[in-house]
């Protein structure tokens, strides 16, 4: 198939945002697999959908034309034909969706269900069905990949046009029935499908802070939405509220099997919390779940205890405690009850540095954050990463940085 590896790459891509991605060579043919929102949408009889974009298909769709649907159940849909079967008797199409372009309220739902006479006993597979559609917040982003896909196929912007359609509420004759199958022993099965994937991305996401990794942190978030969770209350701002208590929650157990120390996770989990809580609009909880993940991935990246013995394990945490105590071999073999000579050796096995090595970057690296960060005088810094002479501090400084605490002030002033 021509521009094979594009398509594929757009496919790829947009699995980062939940979207199924369907090629369409027969219009009687459902594609297969189906995601689990079409699939929920098949158990619902709710084929009306599906069966109008099919329509639209073979109808209206012309060549070098993208289009954008949206749907009588608040579904959105792009679709075009690739421009290589324009010529042939039945076309392939390219169908992405369904997804929403906005968060679907409980009210909104109810007045779907009785747009499209869903009886009440049915509204908790409806509910599910738009827990699991995919949110598209910034439908540009989208629109931007598939014109960029655009000039690809046809070559530059200039050679196709893009079209919005939407769908109005009409009963006529070509309109197909709505059927709804209430009896279907698939709803409890697809109900655990749903909640079941829901774990499976929590548990990759916590597998991957554990880890560290930043940007595959970044693409499992975009696949869990909040509305997955329980909608405890009419308030939209305190149910985004709940759904990052969850994620705290989640993050903090990646840190822990991270091997962070528990006195960390806390400092940084109690942060969040109260952001949580003082958090004013659904704006602020946005850029909280970014700041969140890119923060317990930063924690475990610098203070991950994975792979130390229990013994250096307890020294790493009691200098990341308190940099200004007595961090010497002779004081922590007498804190720990051990021979310092033996502790000298595990140390150095385990971390490939000395001790005094250990500490002194890590003394230096908070004076550096300090230096950065507040307008305190150079000797008050000093003493607040446990060299309470300053002399010796600035030479410390000066040998792991190549500058003088106050040339390297001078520099960040001068930036």
């Amino acid at each position: 198939m021509k521009h094979e590896i594009e398509l594929k790459f757009v496919e790829i891509l947009l699995q980062n945002y939940r979207l199924p991605v369907y090629y369409i060579e027969d219009m009687n043919v459902e594609p297969k697999p189906l995601p689990s929102a079409l699939h929920l949408r098949k158990m619902l009889g709710v084929s009306y959908s599906f069966k109008f974009v099919m329509n639209l298909l073979k109808k209206q769709c012309k060549p070098n034309t993208i289009y954008q649907v949206k749907d009588t159940l608040r579904c959105n849909y792009i679709f075009f034909m690739l421009p290589e079967d324009e010529e042939r008797d039945q076309p392939s199409y390219v169908c992405i969706g369904p997804y929403t372009a906005v968060a679907i309220s409980k009210q909104e739902i109810y007045m779907i269900a009785n747009e499209h006479k869903i009886p009440p006993n049915f509204m908790p597979q409806l509910e599910q069905f738009y827990v699991d559609l995919p949110l598209i917040s910034s439908e540009n982003n989208l629109l931007n990949i598939v014109f960029t896909l655009g000039q690809f196929l046809w070559g530059n912007l200039d050679s196709f046009t893009y079209q919005q359609i939407e769908d109005h509420l009409d009963h006529s004759t070509d309109q197909p029935e709505m059927n709804y199958d209430f009896t279907s022993p698939e709803d409890s099965l697809l109900n655990m499908q749903l909640v079941e994937e829901r774990y499976d991305l929590e548990n990759q996401l916590i597998k991957t802070v554990s880890q560290g990794q930043l940007h595959k942190a970044e693409l499992i978030i975009g696949q869990i939405t909040q509305r997955q969770f329980e909608v405890r209350n009419s308030n939209s701002l305190r149910n985004t509220q709940n759904y990052l208590i969850i994620l705290n929650t989640l993050l903090r157990t990646a840190a822990s099997k991270g091997a962070v120390h528990p006195y960390h996770i806390d400092k940084i989990s109690s942060k969040y919390a109260r952001k949580i809580e003082q958090a004013t609009s659904e704006e602020t909880c946005s850029a909280l779940i970014k700041e969140m993940i890119r923060k317990y991935c930063l924690l475990v990246k610098n203070h991950s205890l994975k792979g130390y013995s229990l013994l250096v394990q307890k020294v790493v945490s009691q200098i990341d405690y308190d940099l200004t105590a007595d961090l010497g071999l002779k004081a922590m073999s007498s804190l720990l009850n051990v021979n310092s000579s033996y502790l000298s050796t595990l140390f150095k096995k385990e971390t490939g540095t000395t001790l005094t090595e250990y500490v002194n970057r890590k003394r230096i690296e908070h004076a550096i954050f300090l230096l950065n960060s507040t307008n305190m005088q150079i000797q008050v810094i000093a003493q607040y990463c446990g060299i309470p002479d300053v002399n010796y501090f600035t030479k410390i400084f000066k040998k792991y940085i190549g500058q003088t605490p106050k040339e390297y002030r001078e520099q960040i002033i001068n930036l």
